[in-house]
Parts: structure tokens; sequence; C-alpha cells
């Protein structure tokens, strides 16, 4: 896989800290080139909407999250503690996406995105339940997933072993487990 270039990483991370700050509606292309000092249409070469940007930014968390749910898709036998502890290490990766998702909903939801991820939880309760679970059982895989994932952005101060383990243990309790 093609490395990107450096202007395109500076680009993509002048537009997530524009994007943490104002939104992505509110942030034009022009305003990520003059960070820069770059010319809106040197920008344009490497990206040729905001939307394709914002897609490049997400791009990585959308690979992992899937190599993750395959991964654990392909074992015979899932542990649940060890889904968890890796569901959250995945997450705690991602923080920074996770929020800009987070505080950009709509533009996640048009861009696919937030499908993309509850599909993924998706699976994982198939994983964490079996199929044709009962609402209490899919209740608590959504309770488990969701807080899990909320854990990583909700507590940014706390270090990440101990939240780790926090969260994973408050996990396997709303499993039952």
């Amino acid at each position: 896989m093609p490395r990107p270039s450096d202007t395109k990483q500076r680009i993509q991370s002048a537009a997530r800290e524009l994007f943490a700050r104002q939104g992505v509606q509110k942030t034009s292309l022009q305003e990520i080139a003059d960070r820069l000092g770059i010319t809106k249409p040197a920008l344009y070469y490497h990206f040729s909407s905001r939307e394709e940007l914002v897609r490049s930014i997400m791009q990585p968390l959308i690979d992992d999250g899937e190599r993750f749910v395959l991964e654990q898709e392909a074992k015979g036998t899932v542990d649940p503690r060890e889904l968890l502890d890796g569901y959250f290490r995945f997450h705690y990766r991602h923080r920074r996406d996770i929020m800009l998702i987070l505080t950009e909903m709509s533009t996640m939801v048009e861009l696919g995105l937030i499908e993309t991820v509850l599909t993924w939880r998706a699976r994982l309760a198939v994983l964490l339940v079996g199929p044709g679970p009962t609402l209490q059982q899919a209740a608590r895989a959504v309770v488990a997933l969701g807080g899990l994932q909320d854990c990583t952005v909700q507590f940014p101060d706390a270090p990440e072993t101990d939240l780790r383990e926090a969260a994973v243990n408050a996990a396997c309790a709303a499993l039952g487990i």
C-alpha cells in the first residue's frame, strides 16, 4: 500500500484540527489551504471535495474496524472478555476520530459511516450473545459495546490501562459474565 504524501498528511492534519474546532460543515477547503499556506487548487489536487477529505481521515478507522470484526468472526470460539478488550483498544486508538464522528453525526450519516459502525456492533453482538438473542441479551450487548466505546472518549485523562480494565469489567458485567 503506497504511503500518503507529506502534503496529503499535512492537509488531513490541518483539516482534522479545524473540523474538531469549528465543525466539518463550517470549515471550507479554502480555510484549510490558507492554514497550510498552499493554494486551493493544490488542495484539490489531493482531495476533490470536503467529503473526500473527511472520508480519507476516517478510512484508517474504517479499515481497522473492519479488520478487527473479521478477525473476531474468523475465530472458532470467541472469548467475550478478549473481544471486549480488543474492541476497547480499537476505539482507544481511534478516539480522536470517534470524537469527530460524535460531533459530526449528520456528516457521518451522509457518508455512510454511522451505518458501518452499527453494522460492526451488530456483527460483534452475534459473537457475544449468539444469533437470535432475546431482547434482554441484545440490549446487554448494545450496552456493553456502546458503553465500552463511550468510555474511550468520556475519560480522556484516565490512564489507558486503568480505563481499559474498568471499561472491560463494566462491559462484562452488562453482559452478565
